[in-house]
C-alpha cells in the first residue's frame, strides 16, 4: 500500500508509476511551468508572425528556459520516486518486484 511519503502504488497495480504525476503532487509546480513555457512558446509565434522579431526572440527564450527548467524538475521528482521505490523494495525483500514502465 502506499503512504503519504511514498507515491508508488505497490499493491493495487501492476504499473507502479501510472499516474505518478496524479498521486505524487511535487511534480504540479513542474507541470505548470512547462504548460506557461508552451503558452509563451505560442506567443513568441504570434510574435513572429507579425514582424515583432525582438518579442518573439524573448519570448522565445524565455519558453526554452521554462521548458528546461521544468523537464529538469520533472527529471529530479522522477528520480527521487524510484530512489522511494528502491528503498520500499529493500524494506520488503518478499515482494514480487515489478518491472518498471518508466
Amino acid at each position: 500500500m502506499k503512504s503519504p511519503k511514498d507515491p508508488v502504488d505497490h499493491a493495487r497495480t501492476t504499473r507502479p508509476h501510472a499516474g505518478e504525476s496524479m498521486t505524487d503532487t511535487r511534480t504540479i509546480p513542474a507541470l505548470i511551468v512547462i504548460g506557461l513555457a508552451l503558452v509563451l512558446f505560442v506567443g513568441s509565434l504570434a510574435a513572429f508572425g507579425t514582424h515583432h522579431h525582438s518579442t518573439g526572440l524573448s519570448l522565445v527564450s524565455v519558453a526554452v528556459a521554462g521548458f528546461v527548467i521544468g523537464l529538469v524538475w520533472l527529471a529530479i521528482e522522477h528520480r527521487r520516486v524510484r530512489d522511494i521505490e528502491e528503498r520500499w523494495y529493500a524494506e520488503h525483500p518478499n515482494a514480487p518486484r515489478q518491472r518498471p514502465t518508466s
